[in-house]
């Protein structure tokens, strides 16, 4: 079934069948591929083709870029069943997971393509007479995306196609777990690329390796920018060796993210929006809400609400209409029983978590989602769990309730359920939420790409795909015009 998947999808045969590095599918554990490895030296030679096509894409103008991401995207279009099933198959996304994020591509590629039209700069006014200001936005050079397996594509594409656009060449390191979506992705767009015209070659390259490949892209300072997405401990990594050589980084590393539900919250609609949010791609998205920090006196309700509702959730293959698929291997199973132990350990009072369907799918890692009742936020709390793990802690004011929504190292997402204002207000003011994220009446996952994406402190404090993102692709410039026939200094210095 993968292989006609790819065959579909335009990935020759040598490119997932020749290589050493086994590709399994979480699904039922079994090997779907095996794909060949680039090394440090493999690496080094793509940076050097991407950076002699950054040299001739730069000068092609930014509305003609965008005509090949609208080619992109309507590729995508095309072949939007076949992608997301793969992105099924080697991420173990549920159906409509994997179309949803087939169709963050295709939003984003619409989004670039108005973008290409819109790289605004300023004009300034001068305080010399017969002088003017500008500001002006040019390419950056070559961009290198590091992705992480959850997301196997549409990360990639919130990048490429922002990159594309303003003028970029492209290096792409997917994570060694989700190879073949990465695969895919390039063939569709070398295949946007072959209607567009005259593209320069090598413009977008995968890079399929290990940790050294990932080295390898981080030092080069050929690469003008690793927009890279993984755990805090990769971040600590990427982030200090890019800034040793004076680089560009966009991080987007762990959430531990948190609901705060008010005693006037819609609980029918909170209920709602944690499932999906806490239990969606088996708890494995950076948005996955972590954290429900319930008031006293609806804490009781809603966790007997939550209990009845996990107690529905069909767990079982992604492509046979279940709500929840797997877990992507054994160490993430196993990471998942350490911190519900812990959790047990520090007084918490666990519901789900154990291991399904091993008798059905003995080398795959599906799993309950867990629901633990805490007193209060302890270390294990603290700590992001890539698992569908929701802890559950009482509040009595707001003012508390916003502080344990902050008190954790990492800040990407959170939201509010509350009819109150005064409350939503606060939330989103200076002194609520201090993540890159703040909703209210809306879970912590499922967002759009209009806006910018990204978080604080720990996380990295990056932005990708809307609003103004397109700005970290770019270099910006300052330019002075004088157009009269003096010279004037600047504070009135006289220098005669």
């Amino acid at each position: 079934m993968v292989d006609e998947l790819l065959d579909r999808l335009g990935v020759t045969r040598a490119a997932f069948s020749s290589g050493a590095h086994p590709v399994h599918t979480p699904i039922d554990g079994s090997r779907i591929a095996a794909v060949a490895l680039d090394d440090a030296a493999a690496v080094s030679a793509k940076i050097g083709r991407a950076h002699e096509a950054f040299k001739v894409w730069r000068a092609v103008p930014a509305p003609r870029r965008g005509e090949l991401v609208r080619l992109f995207g309507e590729v995508l279009r095309r072949n939007k069943s076949a992608l997301g099933e793969l992105v099924s198959w080697e991420a173990g996304k549920i159906a409509q997971e994997g179309l949803g994020e087939v169709q963050e591509m295709i939003d984003i590629c619409d989004f670039a393509v108005g973008l290409s039209r819109q790289l605004y700069g300023l004009t300034i006014v001068s305080e010399r007479p017969g002088h003017h200001m500008r500001e002006t936005w040019s390419p950056l050079g070559v961009v290198g995306v590091i992705s992480a397996f959850n997301f196997p594509v549409a990360v990639w594409a919130w990048n490429t196609a922002l990159a594309l656009v303003t003028g970029n060449a492209v290096i792409w390191k997917p994570s060694e777990k989700t190879p073949l979506t990465a695969l895919a992705s390039q063939a569709l767009l070398e295949q946007a690329m072959r209607e567009f015209g005259d593209a320069p070659q090598f413009l977008s390259q995968v890079s399929v390796g290990d940790r050294a490949a990932g080295q390898a892209m981080v030092d080069d300072p050929r690469v003008a920018l690793i927009s890279a997405t993984g755990s805090t401990r990769m971040g600590r990594e990427v982030g200090p060796r890019v800034a040793a050589r004076f680089g560009r980084s966009i991080l987007e590393l762990g959430g531990n993210n948190a609901m705060i539900l008010a005693p006037s919250a819609d609980l029918d609609m909170a209920v709602r929006a944690i499932l999906f949010s806490a239990v969606g791609t088996a708890g494995q998205r950076c948005t996955t809400l972590r954290r429900l920090i319930a008031h006293e006196s609806v804490k009781e309700e809603i966790l007997a609400r939550l209990q009845a509702a996990y107690s529905r959730i069909r767990i079982g293959h992604p492509l046979e209409g279940n709500l929840v698929g797997p877990l992507i291997d054994q160490s993430s199973y196993e990471a998942m029983q350490k911190a519900l132990s812990l959790a047990r350990a520090q007084g918490g009072k666990v519901s789900g978590g154990e291991r399904c369907l091993q008798e059905k799918y003995p080398d795959a890692y599906y799993v309950a989602p867990a629901i633990v009742d805490m007193a209060t936020q302890t270390e294990v709390v603290q700590h992001e769990t890539f698992a569908p793990i929701l802890y559950v802690m009482p509040y009595r004011e707001i003012d508390e309730a916003i502080r344990l929504n902050n008190e954790v190292p990492q800040g990407l997402s959170s939201c509010i359920f509350t009819t109150d204002v005064r409350e939503a207000e606060l939330f989103q003011s200076a002194v609520g939420s201090d993540c890159g994220i703040a909703n209210v009446n809306i879970g912590t996952s499922g967002a759009e790409i209009g806006g910018a994406f990204g978080g604080e402190k720990e996380t990295g404090g990056g932005r990708e795909s809307g609003s103004d993102a397109w700005k970290g692709y770019m270099r910006r410039q300052t330019n002075t015009i004088n157009y009269s026939r003096e010279l004037p200094l600047a504070q009135g210095i006289s220098f005669d």
